[in-house]
Order: structure tokens, then sequence, then C-alpha cells
């Protein structure tokens, strides 16, 4: 109602839209996530008096009990923070890290080729988690609450139990073989052995006395004590390499964002170890040399495979964790540079991934998951959180309530050997210990137009293109739902073709970009699991918009400031 009100009475004025004050502040909050329960949960906290800070832990938590094929306490994140007090960015790298005991070669076989079942499965394709320090960093310095309060939706949740979902039942079903090698993930997630019905009751009280003892004793308590004991020597019996020290010597590093313009709007984005930032700059820059918006389909998506191509064959040769690699972050996102590599583009031809030079050589299923929030306070949050593939490593360490992630495959196990994504790497993104492998995750901002926006997605190698376009779409004025719900296509170097969600493209449409030269897959499967806020600072209004994809399972909420009062 109060929306309503405020919204005629704009109408109404005789003054003209431009010349009503943007208001300081939004007039309700927004958050969007993957999952209702974890909506909930945030809401819930803002209504107790938190800010977008606390909800961010309430529904990081939630997530990683409800979604535990995304993301959980044994993975990591990337949370891009706006502060609005201090009108200041900042980016928390909660990023897995290689255990000390890792080795450039730890996943080559007798014969010096990948063994892909080591790199994705069991112990060893473990990085030392983040999350959990995250969560404890982002209560001591930017929360209200304490974190226990933060926490306590989870770990009600927990105990209570929640309804397996559809999502969760068709990402297990890829999984479950490889989950049974581990009987406490089992126990955990299988019912005699099988996936689960939808609507099953789920409990995990392990994973309550997990958040429980977070919440009492902040990261030392995960990081440090008998739990890190119990973690280690888990590992460690299941064959990875894990030590007590690995863990005590964890933690959290504030960089800061990358930051570019582009037709007018302001983009804050993630950077290294996240080549999501960097891609989605180089990108746009290449991009800001075109009149696309005028273009028609046809030669505007010929234009943006080019910028994917290139973006992503310059991920693959320069970027790593910024700690062990001086990446050339300033060249690759500069206007100088954006001008040769769009000299290099056609404009009626495709270009052979092959004949750009650099790197020496199919995506699974969607993993991940993101959340944005707007709070009343004008605070934003966009958090990218996982486990690497679906399930993580499929290992639960007995008494802990959560899977480990198998983030050592995000590295370049083997130069030119694509991941499991497909994507190929060189030695910037070698393996080393104390290292983070480089991440597609890209939480971020996007100012402009009498907007704020608050975006991110999962979807492997695919984020970063996903993001450009939803950028795109909210540039040209499109609402959160509507961003979430568009049409999505794809070019990451390597395989060089183009991929995209079935009716994208036109037969005809098709065969004008094969004639460009151009390889193009379309197929019947969808991608991603887009979550944007959307506050229009005109009428302080809020729209959380969550990807329609999976049905039913995400959602995004809005409500007005007489909540929280």
């Amino acid at each position: 109602m109060k929306r309503f009100l405020l919204s005629l009475l704009l109408a109404l004025s005789p003054l003209a839209a431009a010349d009503v004050p943007a208001p300081k502040v939004p007039a309700e909050a927004g958050i969007a996530s993957a999952n209702a329960y974890a909506t909930d949960a945030g809401m819930q906290v803002l209504a107790e008096g938190g800010n977008a800070f606390d909800a961010a832990i309430a529904v990081s938590a939630t997530l990683g009990l409800v979604e535990p094929e995304s993301s959980g306490l044994g993975g990591g994140g990337f949370m891009l923070l706006r502060i609005a007090g201090q009108d200041r960015d900042v980016f928390v790298d909660a990023r897995e890290r290689a255990p000390a005991a890792a080795t450039r070669d730890m996943f080559l076989d007798a014969k010096g080729e990948v063994d892909r079942d080591k790199a994705v499965n069991g112990a060893l394709a473990a990085g030392i988690p983040g999350l959990p320090a995250g969560l404890d960093h982002l209560a001591k310095k930017y929360g209200r609450l304490p974190l226990s309060r933060s926490l306590a939706p989870a770990i009600r949740l927990a105990r209570e139990g929640w309804r397996f979902g559809p999502k969760n039942a068709a990402m297990l079903g890829y999984r479950k073989q490889v989950l049974a090698r581990s009987p406490a993930a089992a126990a955990l997630f299988l019912r005699d052995g099988e996936v689960p019905a939808e609507g099953t009751l789920m409990r995990n009280e392990d994973y309550a006395r997990t958040l429980e003892r977070l919440a009492d004793g902040g990261a030392d308590a995960f990081y440090r004590g008998d739990f890190a004991r119990k973690l280690a020597r888990g590992v460690r019996e299941a064959g990875g390499l894990w030590t007590e020290r690995d863990l005590a010597e964890y933690t959290v590093v504030e960089r800061q964002p990358i930051r570019i313009s582009h037709r007018g709007f302001e983009i804050v984005t993630a950077p290294p170890p996240s080549s999501g930032g960097v891609a989605l700059a180089t990108m746009l820059k290449v991009l800001e040399g075109y009149d696309y918006p005028r273009l028609g389909k046809v030669e505007r998506s010929h234009l943006f495979v080019e910028a994917m191509r290139r973006a992503y064959r310059d991920r693959a040769l320069y970027l790593g964790d910024p700690d062990f690699v001086q990446a050339p972050v300033d060249m690759l996102v500069s206007d100088a540079y954006a001008a040769g590599l769009r000299a290099s583009i056609h404009p009626g031809k495709a270009t052979p991934s092959e004949l750009l030079p650099g790197v020496n050589a199919e995506p699974l299923r969607p993993d991940t998951t993101h959340f944005s929030i707007v709070d009343r306070e004008g605070n934003l949050v966009a958090v990218t959180q996982t486990v690497n593939l679906p399930y993580g490593n499929a290992l639960v360490v007995p008494g802990t309530g959560f899977l480990l992630n198998n983030e050592m495959d995000d590295f370049s196990a083997k130069a030119g050997v694509p991941n499991a994504f497909g994507l190929v790497g060189e030695d910037a993104n070698a393996i080393a210990p104390g290292k983070r492998p480089l991440s597609s995750m890209t939480p971020s901002f996007l100012v402009g137009g009498g907007r704020t926006a608050v975006l991110g997605t999962p979807g492997g190698s695919r984020i970063i293109t996903m993001v450009l376009l939803g950028m795109v779409e909210l540039m040209e004025g499109k609402g959160a739902q509507a961003t979430t719900a568009a049409p999505r296509f794809h070019h990451q170097y390597l395989p060089d073709a183009v991929q995209a969600e079935a009716g994208v493209f036109e037969p005809a449409e098709v065969a004008a970009l094969e004639a460009m030269g151009h390889v193009v897959q379309a197929g019947d499967r969808t991608w991603g699991n887009m979550q944007v806020v959307v506050w229009d600072h005109a009428t302080g209004e809020v729209e959380a918009g969550t990807d329609p994809r999976w049905k039913g399972v995400g959602k995004g909420s809005s409500t007005e400031a007489s909540v929280y009062r």
C-alpha cells in the first residue's frame, strides 16, 4: 500500500519525475535467492533489526542446508558489499585454498594425464573451505547482530526439517554413485541408497551443531581446536592432504573491486582470484566501440560472441590468484587494450579460436549459488558461493553435517587440459600450496539510469557471459524478474562453439551465424540460476527477481518499511 501511494503521489505531482529528488534510502528491502527457505531466513533477520550483511549470513547458512548441491560450509565464496554509511565498496574473498601438501602435478597419472576422478571426487579434490571464515568476518565487521542471531533460522530449520525439492533431486541424480562412496554423505542425503522423493522431510542435526559451534566461537571454533582436528583427520583418512595447520592458517582477504563505466553506467564487480570481473570488463570495453543496441540480432550476437571469445582466451592465459601471480589486470580492462582486441574482430566473419595464440589445447550440470540483497539503508550485498560441482566432492566428514568442495579442479591441473567446465588454463592458475583457484563467480553491482541493481548467478564457465547479458538487459531498462528470465548464449574460447539455450536463435539466425563461420550448438537445456534485486531511485521501490528456470524453488521478496518497525 505504501508503495502504491508513493507511486500515485509521484504521478499526480505537478513536478516532472526528473524534478523529484531521489530518496536517500530504498523504501523497502529486497532479497533474491535460489531457495525460498533462504530468502525467508534473510527477511526474518531483517525484521529482527539486522542489516543486509546480517541477512546475508542467514541466507548463506540456509542455502548451505537446503541447497547442499550448490554451496555450504565445506566450500567458499565471494562477497561484494556496498556499505551505505561509508559510501564504500569492498570485495570479501572467502575462496578456498590449496593445502600446503598440494603439488603442481598431484592429479596426473603415471602417463602424465589428468586423473579426472581424483580431481573431482573424494578427499584429494578438496581445498581448505573459506565460507565459515567469511560469515564470521561479515558479522564482526559489517553486521549489526551477533552471529548467533543471524544463524538462528538455519539452525532451527536443520532441526525441524526442510522439504527435499526438485533441484536437490535433479542434481543428486548425477552424483548418487559417487556420494554413496562416503557413508556419512550417504546417510545425510540418500534414503536406502536412493535419491529421496521430492517432498521428503530432511533433517541435519550435525549441521545445526556445527552452526552453533560457529555462532559461539566464531571462525576459531571451526578452524582451530577439536573441530579442526576432526576435519583434518577425516580428510586424511579418506585420502586427502589437509592438516590442522592448513585450517588454522586460513584467512579471508578484503580486495578492491573492479570498477568500470559503460554507456553511462557504473559497474562494480569481482577482482581476481575471480576471473569474472576482468573478463566482464574486457567484454564491455570491447563492445563499447559499437552501437550494438541499434544492430540486428545476428550482427549484435556476432560481436558479443567475438568479445566473449577474446575475454576467455585472456582468462586462460593471464589470470590466477593475485597473491601468487602478477596478472596484468589494468591492461586487460583498459580502453587501449580493448581497442586492440576490437581491431581483430571482422564485422562479418567469426575468428577461429585457434588463430588466437596462447593456450595449447562439456560443461556439467549447473552448480554454485548466488543471492542478492538490498536493505532499507542502501546497503548492497552480492554473494556467489559454491562447492564447485553438484554436491562438491561428495564427501562428508562424520559428525560435521556438510559436504566438502572439489575446488582443486578449478586449478589448471595440466596446461591446456580442460577442467570439468571445459575451461583451459596455463601456469597462472597452476596448483600451488596455499593458492586460491581461479573462479568464474561474478557478483556485481550496476548503477545508472536512475536505478541500482545487484546481480549474479551460478553456472560454472557460463557465469560471466550470463552476467554480461543480464547487465545489458538491465541497461536497456528491463526489470529484475525479466532480466532473470532473458535467454542466454555463451562462448568460452575453447571449445570453439556458440552454446545457446533452446529458442534463443531462430533457424534463419543460426544459418546466418554459421555463414559467418560460427559453430552454433543450440540445445534443449537451460542453464544458470540468476538472482537480481533492482532499486528504483525515483520511487524507492525495490524489485527482487529470481530465475524461473527452477520453477517454485527460488524466491524474490521485497518488504515494505513498516515490517521493520
